[in-house]
């Protein structure tokens, strides 16, 4: 039987010969980069804006992937197109890129050592949130804060998240299902793990925490882009917990999953507790954009094999 592809340092191999050392960076310190991107039909969505933010992170940890992004993006839309092939028919991939710089020298044997670079792909879980676009998904604030922008800045997409896993054991201890909602250390709202938290309001429009806060999604952006061609108004500004509960709807955007409805935040419903209409309307847009029905594929492939 045919199995996937990886990427990994400049060769393609079978997913199943695919290693890295135990003394790689990215495992010891957590010093990886990374970007997570999905396809629509076995395209890959939005894969140059994906490699600039990359590109963005790398220089700011000052690491050269010693790959052309050109070069990389070639890889990125092979390996989706090579690993697709092995899927059922309608169903889609998600694939990481990820760099780290190489082997952690306290414990590696001594001698130079070369960035690790990654591309692989899975099956995107759709079991995970099919359910919440008709049921929606509840927010907890925690104890646990935002990473402070003097630890990192913002726009770097780096795989040292131990808060978001430590934040999200909290809030599914206080409400089962529930994931967290990261707020500052001065109370301003931040963003979901793993995702962008939007609001709806009627006077307003769709508004997002500054630019300045929170790394920018690539779905946010999107949300924002169908939301100008449906004529609603987006905004950045700050948002403090009270705006997020009195909000008529509140959305996350993240990769995997396009938009997802928040329909409760600390055990409060979010207007009716049910999705509403920019959430339906936002995703019909969506479908239009990438000419399949986002929701009904994850109904369908939920309990793929």
């Amino acid at each position: 039987m045919e199995e996937p592809l990886v990427y990994l340092n400049g060769r393609l191999v079978p997913q199943s010969s695919a290693s890295l050392s135990l003394t790689d960076a990215g495992f010891v310190q957590g010093s990886a980069v990374a970007e997570q991107l999905r396809t629509f039909g076995g395209v890959l969505f939005h894969l140059e804006e994906h490699l600039a933010r990359l590109r963005h992170s790398v220089a700011i940890v000052g690491v050269d992937p010693g790959v052309g992004w050109g070069e990389l993006a070639e890889v990125c839309r092979e390996v989706a197109a090579r690993n697709h092939r092995l899927l059922a028919p309608g169903d889609d991939l998600g694939l990481s890129v990820f760099v780290t710089p190489g082997e952690y020298a306290a414990y590696a044997p001594p001698g130079p050592t070369q960035p690790t670079v990654c591309v692989h792909t899975y099956p995107l879980p759709f079991r995970l949130w099919a359910a919440k676009y008709g049921k929606g998904q509840s927010l907890r604030t925690t104890p646990i804060r935002q990473v402070p922008p003097e630890c990192w800045p913002p726009a770097l997409k780096c795989r040292s998240r131990i808060h978001y896993r430590l934040a999200d054991r909290l809030a599914a201890a206080a409400e089962p299902g529930a994931r967290a909602l990261l707020l500052d250390g001065n109370d301003r709202v931040t963003e979901a793990s793993t995702a962008n938290l939007l609001i709806y309001r009627a006077d307003e429009g769709l508004i997002s925490p500054p630019a300045s806060a929170v790394l920018q999604g690539i779905s946010l952006a999107t949300a924002f882009e169908l939301a100008g061609s449906l004529g609603t108004a987006s905004i950045h500004r700050e948002l403090v917990l009270a705006d997020v509960c009195e909000a008529d709807e509140v959305l996350l955007s993240s990769t995997p999953f396009c938009l997802l409805p928040v329909t409760g935040v600390n055990g409060r419903s979010i207007g009716t507790g049910m999705p509403g209409r920019q959430f339906r309307s936002l995703m019909a847009a969506w479908n239009d954009k990438v000419g399949i029905d986002v929701i009904a594929q994850a109904e369908r492939f939920a309990t793929r094999d």
